[in-house]
């Protein structure tokens, strides 16, 4: 969330973060009015109250010496006068908690500011490629796509998972349910040493959790909710959200918490599945296993200081993309532009993976595409503002936000993808990469169940 004293005070930066998002400058320029409006209303409750405040506590200190004194009548109108400065005082908050309501309403919808050095664009188109790995296979016969492989192998079903579910669900048998599982582990591995401990977090949270990520109100419609009994001693049926991400978990540990600094950075990683409903998605990749409603995936998530946040992505992207590199499977990573980011990120970096038997987003029929694996975020202070999260400076005086930072180290069922692609035989077999096989038992090739 961003803060709205920030806004107030430099209004060209929020209009051209804004309008660089793809606002309207009309509209931009609208919020920016009723937030100037809602902080001068603001200030003038508070002055009010302090007055009143004070008034109240001046008199309150006669009363005890009029007392003593004899006049008692004195006393008790001082007494009422300070009952009817109270009523005022506590409507006057009121009205002030109204205004702090409005705030939150305006602010709560608004993504955050683009860092200075990411590109503006209204979409995809305007993202900037940064660099490029690996070496394209070239192919002597015509490459299939993960879900024609899959299922002439035998090992992925997508017609008896919907029997069980419904779209966009699948199962896995034998070595691909194992390849996947090897995956998970081989990225956990490479990820320990770099300094992320591994955690288990639950994968049901509470609205108030889904809020302070910034999950909500924005995205609801793209999370699964679950209604159960009621808890014990309440009346109301049990509501949790399923996460869509880990990361929602991992950078929620210290929520309302204040952190030390020497603590700082600290890492995060967890294995966990995923559930979106992909309320947005509008049919796209609706056939394979690229955009499913359940899915697993290993999150990096990191909480810095923040003039150490942008080293600490620029960390991250390396952590992700040496995943790829050590599966010698070729990608890009590109920087996101203003049009393309999401809501609470200061600054991505989205690694696409080429996958050599995918038609891509085109339409053209063509094989062979880029697609996104992994997203690496800074998020700033945006998330910690809402969940509170905090550290206690070494030196100076209070406390300060941390900033978020999260990333995919990758997402599990699109590397288990561009392994198929690019490792596929002419026979329709698959390959088993080298670093892969100690955690596949040794195999070095997936046959036809």
């Amino acid at each position: 969330m961003l803060d709205w004293r920030h806004i107030v005070n430099d209004a060209d930066a929020f209009l051209k973060a804004q309008t660089s998002r793809g606002m309207a400058a009309d509209k931009a320029q609208s919020i920016f009015s009723d937030i100037e409006k809602l902080s001068k209303e603001r200030s003038t409750l508070i002055t009010q109250v302090d007055e009143l405040k004070s008034e109240r506590n001046k008199s309150a200190q006669s009363v005890g010496q009029l007392m003593k004194e004899g006049k008692k009548d004195e006393a008790q109108a001082i007494i009422a006068k300070g009952k009817e400065l109270g009523d005022k005082i506590a409507e006057l908050d009121a009205k002030a908690k109204d205004v702090e309501g409005g705030f939150t309403a305006i602010l709560e919808v608004l993504p955050n500011y683009p860092d200075s050095s990411v590109p503006v664009g209204k979409d995809a188109s305007g993202n900037k490629e940064i660099r490029k790995w690996g070496e394209i296979r070239k192919f002597d016969f015509d490459p299939k796509g993960h879900d024609e492989l899959g299922e002439a192998l035998g090992a992925l079903d997508f017609e008896r998972a919907a029997k069980m579910s419904g779209a966009r669900f699948s199962i896995l048998r034998g070595p691909l349910a194992q390849l996947e599982r090897a995956l998970a582990n081989f990225m956990l591995d490479l990820h320990r040493p770099k300094g992320y401990q591994e955690t288990i977090t639950p994968y049901m949270v509470s609205g108030e959790t889904m809020y302070g990520m910034g999950q909500l109100p924005k995205f609801e419609e793209d999370l699964f909710k679950v209604v159960g009994a009621s808890e014990e001693g309440k009346s109301a049926a049990l509501q949790k959200y399923l996460i869509p991400t880990a990361e929602v978990t991992l950078t929620s540990i210290f929520a309302g918490e204040i952190l030390e600094e020497k603590d700082l950075p600290m890492k995060f990683m967890a294995f966990s599945p995923c559930f979106r409903s992909e309320a947005g998605s509008y049919g796209r990749d609706t056939k394979g296993y690229i955009r499913q409603h359940q899915f697993h995936k290993v999150e990096m998530v990191k909480l810095s200081k923040p003039e150490e946040s942008a080293a600490e992505l620029e960390s991250m992207v390396d952590n992700a993309e040496e995943v790829l590199r050590q599966l010698k499977i070729p990608f890009r990573t590109m920087l996101l532009c203003t049009g393309d980011m999401g809501f609470g990120s200061t600054k991505t970096y989205d690694l696409e993976v080429w996958l050599p038997g995918n038609a891509g987003e085109g339409g053209d029929g063509a094989k062979g595409a880029y697609r996104e694996i992994s997203s690496c975020s800074n998020i700033g202070d945006f998330q910690a503002r809402r969940a509170q999260i905090r550290f206690k400076p070494s030196q100076g005086k209070g406390n300060q936000f941390v900033h978020t930072l999260n990333g995919s180290g990758l997402a599990v069922g699109r590397t288990l993808i561009a392994v198929l692609e690019n490792y596929q035989q002419a026979d329709g077999s698959v390959e088993i990469p080298e670093v892969l096989r100690p955690y596949m038992g040794g195999l070095e090739k997936i046959t036809k169940l």
